[in-house]
């Protein structure tokens, strides 16, 4: 997970990555928070330490793609330019519907070494213009797949160990011959 580090095209899209397929867009009304705990947090706490916790908000677009998701600020003021969250980073989500007040996605999120958050971050996303619901669960659909992915990808790199029969066991035989035995009667 990694802020502000997305390649963009001169109209404000992400540039995809290698075999990289967009799932879903929204073009408008996506506002995004972001909660960075200025320290890690420590023990069985959820958010940072002493050092209390930094908001960031920007309003823009967000892309759904097989790997990531993707969100732009559409203002140069914006607290942040972009953010781009590996889908198997997304470490929990939950789609909130408050008595008064627009449904949101709450995510924590992973952070990555160097990108610019801490452990503990936490986002809220809204959309201004149309349901979230379908949204919702698309995202948890794609990460679901992303992560047996990335799971499967591992398994197939570790791989099985090469097994070889010790000498000994090559030595014996086995007679397989048939029984001359006739199996016992029955009285009825």
């Amino acid at each position: 997970m990694a802020l502000n580090w997305t390649m963009l095209s001169p109209n404000r899209s992400p540039v995809p990555l290698p075999d990289e397929m967009t799932i879903t867009t929204v073009d408008t009304g996506v506002d995004l928070l972001l909660m960075i705990p200025d320290s890690v947090p420590t023990g069985n706490d959820t958010a940072g330490g002493s050092g209390g916790t930094r908001k960031l908000k920007a309003l823009g677009k967000m892309w759904l793609t097989d790997k990531r998701l993707i969100f732009t600020s559409d203002s140069s003021n914006a607290s942040f330019d972009s953010l781009s969250v590996p889908l198997h980073s997304i470490l929990s989500t939950k789609f909130e519907q408050p008595t008064f007040g627009s449904n949101y996605l709450s995510f924590e999120i992973k952070p990555s070494a160097e990108g610019g958050l801490n452990s503990g971050t936490r986002a809220e996303m809204r959309f201004k213009d149309r349901a979230m619901f379908e949204f919702v669960s698309l995202l948890e659909k794609t990460r679901e797949r992303a992560i047996y992915m990335k799971r499967r990808s591992a398994e197939e790199e570790d791989g099985l160990p090469t097994y070889t029969s010790r000498a000994e066991s090559s030595s014996v035989s086995l007679s397989m011959e048939t029984p001359n035995d006739d199996p016992p009667g029955y009285n009825a």
